[in-house]
């Protein structure tokens, strides 16, 4: 298995140095996060975002795509293998309806909807929540639940956090970079 906390340490500058700021790196067995299969190949995923638009165009994921490659190529050449079976290299920004893995992302997403999962039930036996992100209170993560009200919790309790799609969202979140799609869809058309 590989170790996360290591190729963080590789992917993070690589990130850094195209000035992209690294939002996510999981790895998981199969095409998507979910049930294991054997059959199923292993893929490292790798989210950043440019700190100013908050994605990543095709060209930024290629450029970091590169890099990473790289510089596991470079480690590897040293003798040091940070991922000993077959992978896939996948590289994208985080979307719109993006993961919250960052004790910021908390404070600057208040306002707008989120699912959260928690490591340990909060209200007695809840761990699936629903609801408006609050912001923060020192440490403290509050989220506005749509079942609890008012639910606090630290981000070492976060299993998964993931903002929701809604009409607020969307018309809070800057507009896409499109440049260069024409010239996808004449290459497409030909």
């Amino acid at each position: 298995m590989a170790n996360i906390a290591r190729i963080i340490e590789v992917v993070e500058p690589e990130a850094k140095a195209l000035g992209f700021d690294l939002v996510r790196v999981i790895y998981f067995k199969g095409g998507e996060i979910g049930p294991l299969s054997e059959e199923e190949e292993h893929t490292l995923q790798i989210m950043a975002e440019r700190p100013d638009t908050g994605q990543l165009v095709i060209d930024d994921c290629a450029a970091l795509s590169r890099r990473v490659s790289d510089a596991f190529d470079a480690l590897e050449d040293k003798g040091e293998v940070l991922i000993s079976e077959a992978y896939r290299l996948e590289v994208s920004s985080p979307g719109i309806d993006r993961p919250l893995t960052r004790f910021d992302d908390f404070a600057k997403w208040a306002g707008h909807e989120a699912k959260v999962s928690l490591v340990n039930p909060v209200d007695g036996n809840r761990k699936s929540l629903q609801g408006d992100l609050a912001g923060l209170e020192g440490e403290v993560i509050q989220l506005d639940d749509r079942k609890s009200g008012r639910v606090n919790f630290t981000l070492d309790d976060v299993h998964s956090a993931k903002l929701v799609l809604t009409d607020r969202l969307i018309a809070a979140t800057r507009p896409l970079d499109t440049s260069g799609a024409d010239e996808i869809l004449e290459e497409q058309e030909d």
